[in-house]
């Protein structure tokens, strides 16, 4: 099994975040949003998962030189041989698929690095295609997935009236990789764009009426990582799962003097807490100080310094230094507010 991860966007909607770190290398929990999808994936799959192909556009690769190495040591952690491809030009998810075509062969899952789920369902691997899949309560905002007898027959994008509330969610499997990758070479090759850029739901069709059938995967929560809120909305969901689950959250090398921590949370190694409370849903990055502070329901990279503080759904990047009244903050990298 394959896992084919585009995330060649650059994050817009998460700036200042994603100015200095891609999106989906931004920690949740102690781990990439991205480590977390593929973890999580190939848990559905129960399957050996061999390789890992990451799309990174020219901006995330111009980042920092280390994100390259960051993604092979991420593939390389669940015994994968990692392989990143860049999309030099936005030309939509198509064309950001195709640009692993050199190892779209076989069975994989391809999975677009904005959203975190989880799921109880296990992948029927003998049907052509499989799309995860989420009930929503507006499906005008999505696109969706219509169903008869269990099979996929229609895919409707950001329907006006009901016809379903089965909202993609961005993962796909695919038995025949190579089948996918010929017809994502036809719309290329034919030049067949939908708003200006190849579109992924534009292979399906074919693929659908060639005869092939998909099956839902339906997944029992899909989180988002797209904006502030919700990213710390969807670092609160994952601490609760990864504590429920048994995951070690809390670093054994941390200090603590006066300080409580309120579980859930995530403490990265060698943080220091002075006179402070820390929590519940609170991740606090490697390396950190926090002192004279209340944070909670917050998401704080590697690095920061945080005084004098009283945080609530707070969001702070990496080498930070925060020093003030403010709550509700959300500062990028080496950001200082003192």
């Amino acid at each position: 099994m394959k896992i084919i991860v585009p995330m060649a966007g650059v994050g817009s909607r998460l700036r200042p975040h994603t100015l200095t770190t891609p999106k989906p290398l931004t920690l949740i929990a102690g781990k990439p949003i991205v480590q977390r999808l593929v973890e999580d994936i190939t848990k559905v799959v129960k399957e050996d998962v061999d390789e890992i192909a990451f799309i990174i556009g020219p901006a995330t690769k111009g980042f920092k030189e280390e994100t390259k190495e960051d993604l092979i040591n991420i593939a390389e952690s669940l015994g994968a041989k990692g392989h990143v491809f860049v999309q030099e030009t936005a030309l939509g998810t198509a064309h950001a698929i195709n640009c692993a075509k050199d190892v779209l062969d076989g069975p994989c899952v391809v999975a677009f690095a904005d959203t975190l789920f989880k799921a109880e369902f296990t992948l029927d691997t003998e049907a052509d295609g499989a799309i995860w899949v989420k009930q929503v309560e507006d499906p005008s905002a999505f696109g969706v997935v219509k169903l008869k007898d269990g099979i996929i027959t229609d895919f409707v994008e950001k329907p006006k009236e009901f016809v379903t509330d089965l909202a993609i969610i961005g993962i796909y499997y695919f038995k025949d990789g190579a089948k996918l990758q010929s017809e994502l070479q036809y719309l290329i090759d034919n030049n067949i764009m939908d708003r200006g850029e190849y579109q992924l739901t534009d292979a399906l069709e074919n693929m659908k009426q060639q005869g092939m059938k998909f099956v839902p995967g339906k997944v029992d929560e899909w989180m988002d990582c797209g904006k502030k809120d919700p990213t710390v909305d969807t670092n609160t969901k994952i601490l609760g799962f990864a504590h429920k689950d048994g995951e070690k959250l809390i670093a054994d090398s941390i200090s603590l003097e006066n300080a409580t921590i309120i579980e859930p949370c995530f403490i990265g190694e060698n943080v220091v807490i002075k006179n402070a409370i820390v929590g519940p849903n609170v991740s606090l990055g490697e390396n950190s100080v926090v002192e004279n502070a209340t944070i909670k329901n917050s998401l704080i990279q590697k690095n920061v310094q945080i005084t004098n503080a009283n945080l609530d759904n707070a969001m702070v990047g990496n080498h930070a230094k925060f020093d003030g009244n403010f709550t509700s903050i959300s500062i990028g990298d080496y950001t200082e507010l003192i």
